[in-house]
């Protein structure tokens, strides 16, 4: 069977990236080969394919797609040809058909599209740890959550109301702030015209909220650190401005005994167990209206360095897909 997929040959701005037809193999040993319909955009990719993460080259890209099974290898049980399928992050999503190791699939269940499925699965379960299990988020407790409107950001807003938290967001602009309003978050900050510790002061009287959830890295560090209450956790897990500095022992202290910690998605579902259980919350919050995915860009898997420019400059909001 012939795939086509997105290789580089080295990293470094989109145009590296080029599309390839190869022959597909059979599925090995617990693999199972899939026709894939959807495939999730995140900023990962860019990470990678920037070079801000090393990879072995050449490389194939994207982490996360939709499709349907069109064959299994030895050793699998519980997927059958035919079956609807998510997975992800598995290194070389950006293609048309691929085998895919079972232990990382997970069904899709009726009632929600592959689209849906490649839009939600790695940002869904990213919040799921975020809010349930890095630091769990409870009733009427303060949040403060940056990068607001992009796809994760929207699907922690919708959750952390559904727990009862008080969600403040950081985003930029008027438009955006609005947005994020809609999408279960009491306050919204701008970060292009508020100064945004002094807004969180004031929003919580003075004593800062317990817990920062920050995406951004460099250029938000400080305004994370001084928006933090007494104890309070500094949760880094993404830098999309560039890794956040190093934190010296001493800043934690004399800024009110603070953690920090810098947790991954890789760890909380490298057991099979843990990401059956974090899919199955994302789905089923989708499946009851809790969460709503909002696909606001498409693009074709020819379109990839279009996508990566898009998405890099910050002109995306929600969620994206490549069609293939």
């Amino acid at each position: 069977m012939k795939t086509t997929s997105v290789i580089m040959h080295e990293q470094g701005a989109p145009e590296v990236m080029r599309l390839q037809e190869t022959e597909l193999s059979a599925p090995g040993a617990s693999e199972v080969q899939i026709e894939q319909t959807a495939i999730g955009l995140n900023y990962m990719d860019i990470y990678q394919r920037s070079g801000a993460y090393k990879m072995s080259l050449p490389s194939p890209l994207g982490l996360e797609a939709a499709g349907r099974v069109l064959a299994v290898g030895a050793d699998v049980d519980g997927f059958s040809i035919g079956d609807r399928v998510a997975y992800g992050p598995v290194l070389g999503a950006y293609a048309t058909h691929r085998n895919v190791p079972a232990a990382r699939l997970v069904k899709i269940p009726d009632g929600i599209s592959d689209e849906i499925a490649a839009a939600v699965l790695m940002k869904g379960t990213t919040v799921e740890y975020l809010l349930n299990r890095t630091h769990k988020v409870s009733k009427n407790e303060s949040v403060l959550f940056w990068a607001a409107s992009g796809g994760v950001g929207q699907l922690a807003g919708q959750w952390g109301a559904y727990l009862g938290a008080r969600m403040i967001g950081v985003t930029s602009g008027a438009k955006n702030c609005k947005a994020i309003l809609d999408v279960g978050y009491s306050d919204a900050i701008d970060r292009n015209s508020e100064d945004v510790a002094e807004r969180v002061k004031k929003l919580t009287d003075g004593k800062g909220v317990p817990v920062v959830y920050d995406s951004i890295g460099a250029d938000s560090f400080d305004a994370s650190i001084n928006s933090l209450a007494t104890y309070g956790l500094f949760v880094s897990f993404g830098a999309t401005t560039g890794e956040a500095p190093p934190v010296p022992p001493g800043l934690l202290q004399h800024s009110g005994s603070l953690f920090f910690t810098r947790p991954t998605l890789a760890d909380y579902i490298k057991q099979r167990s843990d990401l059956v259980h974090s899919a199955n919350e994302v789905f089923r919050l989708v499946s009851e209206g809790v969460l709503t995915v909002n696909i606001n860009q498409r693009f074709s898997l020819d379109e990839v360095v279009k996508a990566h420019h898009e998405l890099a400059a910050g002109t995306t909001t929600g969620s994206t897909i490549l069609v293939p």
